[in-house]
């Protein structure tokens, strides 16, 4: 026998131990790998499948509906959010939140409840989460804002600027009007009241020839006529020329900040108010 074949020999014993060592650490492996494929993810709303009919019937229902708020394709529109980024919507996995909200609305932002059949209701959640699926396979076309696209700005000096160069504090308070606002708003709605609180009501001070002073909500005011709803909700007008009257519009400073705001005021604001809680 040659020295080689000898050295070969005795070196068998150690390779056959040395491949039965490689192949357990492989099917170890394989095994451990084959776990983890079985454990696959909890199946959330966007896993959820439905038939092609009910997510039609849903898409019908909601452009008629709700799309003038929400978007036809439920991604935002007139005044409702983009309910493919919804925290409600992505964590709603039996239907039960979707339905709720449907149901009894959200009277604190204006979306009033609907009275559908539950057929009716299943279709729109179908529509809901068919879109939300879709939305989440094209990342990139989003067309809202995420309440952390608005969170770029700095606590203190957007305090400042509230106290001080805003002059946000002469007509708010932290611990008054605005205690709370950031449960109440938040993202882009919560920057648009910032920057132009549509829904603002102006108010009016009538003077009457007799020296009697009235106050109220303005109602309406032209050329000749000025009007008031007062503490009851009663409608007063009085013609401009028999009385004396000012007006206290409250969105005249946030219109008069416009041309005045730089992108790290809006920015530091913003971020200032997202602590109001």
């Amino acid at each position: 026998m040659t020295t080689t074949s000898s050295v070969l020999l005795r070196l068998l014993p150690r390779l056959a131990a040395a491949c039965a060592v490689v192949l357990w650490i492989g099917s170890v492996s394989y095994a451990r790998l084959g776990a983890q494929a079985s454990q696959k993810p909890p199946k959330t709303a966007a896993a959820q499948t439905f038939p092609a009919e009910q997510v039609k019937s849903g898409a019908a229902l909601f452009a008629a509906q709700c799309g003038f708020c929400h978007g036809r394709d439920a991604m935002g529109g007139e005044s409702g959010p983009d309910l493919t980024q919804s925290k409600l919507v992505l964590s709603d996995k039996t239907g039960e939140k979707i339905t709720t909200v449907i149901r009894e609305g959200r009277p604190e932002k204006k979306m009033p409840g609907f009275n559908f059949s539950s057929r009716e209701i299943q279709s729109l959640i179908a529509f809901i989460h068919a879109r939300e699926a879709e939305a989440a396979a094209h990342p990139g076309g989003r067309r809202g804002v995420s309440v952390e696209d608005l969170q770029t700005g700095n606590v203190e000096a957007g305090k400042q600027y509230f106290n001080g160069a805003g002059g946000c504090v002469k007509c708010h308070s932290p611990n008054g009007d605005l205690a709370g606002i950031a449960n109440r708003f938040e993202g882009l709605h919560l920057e648009e009241r910032m920057l132009y609180p549509r829904d603002a009501k102006s108010k009016v001070t009538v003077t009457l020839s007799s020296g009697k002073k009235l106050s109220g909500t303005l109602a309406y005011l032209d050329e000749f006529t000025v009007a008031m709803r007062d503490s009851n909700g009663i409608y007063i007008s009085w013609p401009t020329s028999r009385v004396r009257y000012t007006v206290d519009e409250p969105v005249k400073a946030h219109v008069e900040l416009f041309p005045k705001y730089t992108d790290d005021d809006i920015h530091n604001l913003m971020a200032y108010l997202q602590t109001l809680r």
